[in-house]
Protein backbone atom coordinates (compact mmCIF):
# COMPACT_ATOMS: atom_id res chain seq x y z
CA UNK A 1 0.00 0.00 0.00
CA UNK A 2 3.14 2.41 0.76
CA UNK A 3 4.07 1.97 -3.16
CA UNK A 4 1.15 2.88 -4.21
CA UNK A 5 0.85 6.42 -2.61
CA UNK A 6 4.58 6.54 -2.94
CA UNK A 7 3.54 6.30 -6.85
CA UNK A 8 0.64 8.98 -6.61
CA UNK A 9 3.24 10.95 -5.20
CA UNK A 10 5.78 11.02 -7.50
CA UNK A 11 3.47 10.93 -10.40
CA UNK A 12 1.50 14.52 -8.84
CA UNK A 13 5.17 15.77 -8.81
CA UNK A 14 5.97 15.27 -12.36
CA UNK A 15 2.81 16.59 -13.51
CA UNK A 16 3.50 19.66 -11.40
CA UNK A 17 7.11 19.90 -12.67
CA UNK A 18 6.30 20.04 -16.19
CA UNK A 19 5.68 23.56 -17.49
CA UNK A 20 4.68 25.21 -20.89
CA UNK A 21 7.44 26.48 -22.79
CA UNK A 22 7.10 30.06 -22.88
CA UNK A 23 6.45 31.51 -26.56
CA UNK A 24 5.94 35.29 -25.83
CA UNK A 25 8.80 37.45 -26.56
CA UNK A 26 10.05 40.78 -24.94
CA UNK A 27 11.80 41.85 -28.16
CA UNK A 28 10.86 45.34 -28.95
CA UNK A 29 8.73 45.31 -32.46
CA UNK A 30 11.81 46.61 -34.62
CA UNK A 31 10.73 49.69 -37.65
CA UNK A 32 10.03 47.13 -40.18
CA UNK A 33 9.54 48.03 -44.65
CA UNK A 34 6.41 45.95 -45.62
CA UNK A 35 6.89 45.67 -49.37
CA UNK A 36 3.72 43.39 -50.14
CA UNK A 37 1.31 40.54 -49.29
CA UNK A 38 3.95 37.25 -49.76
CA UNK A 39 1.38 35.46 -51.53
CA UNK A 40 -1.05 37.58 -52.32
CA UNK A 41 -2.27 41.15 -51.79
CA UNK A 42 -4.29 40.42 -48.97
CA UNK A 43 -1.94 38.29 -47.51
CA UNK A 44 -0.66 39.25 -43.52
CA UNK A 45 2.76 37.45 -44.10
CA UNK A 46 4.27 40.48 -46.18
CA UNK A 47 7.85 40.54 -47.88
CA UNK A 48 9.89 42.66 -45.63
CA UNK A 49 12.62 45.45 -46.92
CA UNK A 50 16.39 46.00 -45.92
CA UNK A 51 16.33 48.27 -42.35
CA UNK A 52 19.00 48.28 -40.01
CA UNK A 53 17.39 45.70 -38.10
CA UNK A 54 16.78 42.75 -41.14
CA UNK A 55 20.13 43.52 -42.81
CA UNK A 56 21.60 40.07 -41.25
CA UNK A 57 18.95 38.40 -42.13
CA UNK A 58 18.81 39.24 -46.44
CA UNK A 59 19.91 36.84 -48.69
CA UNK A 60 19.80 36.70 -52.20
CA UNK A 61 18.53 33.47 -52.77
CA UNK A 62 15.75 33.76 -50.11
CA UNK A 63 12.77 36.09 -49.78
CA UNK A 64 12.32 37.79 -45.84
CA UNK A 65 8.74 37.24 -44.91
CA UNK A 66 7.07 38.95 -41.72
CA UNK A 67 3.91 37.02 -40.13
CA UNK A 68 1.98 38.46 -37.34
CA UNK A 69 2.94 35.86 -34.32
CA UNK A 70 0.47 33.16 -33.77
CA UNK A 71 -1.70 33.93 -36.98
CA UNK A 72 -3.20 32.01 -38.92
CA UNK A 73 -1.60 32.96 -41.35
CA UNK A 74 1.67 32.77 -40.24
CA UNK A 75 0.54 28.58 -39.38
CA UNK A 76 -0.52 27.99 -43.11
CA UNK A 77 2.93 29.94 -44.15
CA UNK A 78 4.97 27.23 -41.87
CA UNK A 79 3.22 24.12 -43.64
CA UNK A 80 3.12 25.23 -47.05
CA UNK A 81 7.02 26.20 -47.48
CA UNK A 82 8.66 24.52 -44.28
CA UNK A 83 10.10 27.84 -43.91
CA UNK A 84 12.77 28.19 -40.68
CA UNK A 85 11.85 30.60 -37.85
CA UNK A 86 14.80 33.46 -37.71
CA UNK A 87 13.30 35.19 -34.98
CA UNK A 88 10.68 37.01 -33.25
CA UNK A 89 9.35 40.06 -31.71
CA UNK A 90 6.32 41.31 -30.48
CA UNK A 91 4.28 41.44 -32.88
CA UNK A 92 6.14 39.77 -35.71
CA UNK A 93 7.51 36.05 -36.88
CA UNK A 94 10.28 36.66 -39.44
CA UNK A 95 11.30 33.61 -42.18
CA UNK A 96 13.43 33.30 -44.85
CA UNK A 97 11.74 31.27 -47.71
CA UNK A 98 14.15 30.05 -50.26
CA UNK A 99 13.31 31.15 -53.96
CA UNK A 100 15.99 29.40 -55.64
Amino acid sequence: MTGIGVCAYVLALTGCVETAPEVAISEPDPELVFVRGYRGAADECQLVGETAFTVDFLDDAADLVACPTGSAAMASLMAETGAPMLTQTNSFTLFSIGIR
